[in-house]
């Protein structure tokens, strides 16, 4: 009789409460994984980011994780730099209008703080941290663009609709998902880690 072969599915924490996040990045991952999020592993409490750089934040999130439950974990941290302002608002992204954390207001900020500047330059990052096995690795996606003078387009979410992607003539939040997940930072910094984890086994 022959043996029916049962695929191996390796199990990774995705430590975001972010469903945003969450979604993009279960379109990323081949179905020979199982994405668990924060709440699916019963933590529903927001993981302190104490970090002062996008690479501590996301190694925080993931060991947290990893020494707390006991489990293969990713993290990220993604931040919008802008030239203009010397980075900011960087590993401060999130809550860049205060801690209630509204992408409208972070948006209206930014576009506030540029208002009349002539270079508008700047570049998404995003820092995944993955603990797999005992073992810890580092995946980098950046893309570069520039910020628009107004807001076009009400696809993605966050700084999306404000950024327009060099070599492309509409933001983010205009282009379709497809597009942007294989320009994207976050896109090409997943990328980086399912290449890896395909070639792990």
């Amino acid at each position: 009789m022959d043996l029916i072969q049962i695929p191996f599915i390796l199990k990774l924490v995705f430590a975001t409460h972010n469903t945003n996040k969450l979604k993009e990045v279960r379109q990323l991952i081949p179905d020979s994984f199982e994405l668990l999020s924060l709440e699916d592993i019963g933590c529903f409490g927001e993981i302190p980011e104490t970090g002062t750089t996008l690479e501590e934040n996301a190694k925080i999130k993931a060991d947290f994780v990893s020494r707390t439950y006991g489990l293969d974990c990713f993290s990220d941290d993604t931040g919008l730099l802008v030239d203009f302002l010397d980075g900011a608002p960087g590993v401060h992204s999130a809550r860049y209008a205060g801690e209630h954390k509204n992408d409208a207001d972070n948006r209206a900020k930014v576009l506030h703080s540029l208002k009349g500047a002539k270079d508008r330059s700047a570049h998404f990052k995003t820092v995944i941290h993955l603990n797999l096995k005992g073992d810890s690795h580092v995946f980098t996606g950046i893309v570069e663009g520039q910020i628009t003078e107004s807001e076009y387009g009400d696809g993605g979410f966050g700084y999306d609709p404000v950024f327009r992607p060099k070599g492309h003539d509409k933001t983010f939040g205009e282009l379709p998902a497809s597009i942007k997940n294989d320009i994207g930072h976050r896109g090409l910094a997943v990328g980086k880690l399912v290449d890896f984890l395909k070639n792990w086994r």
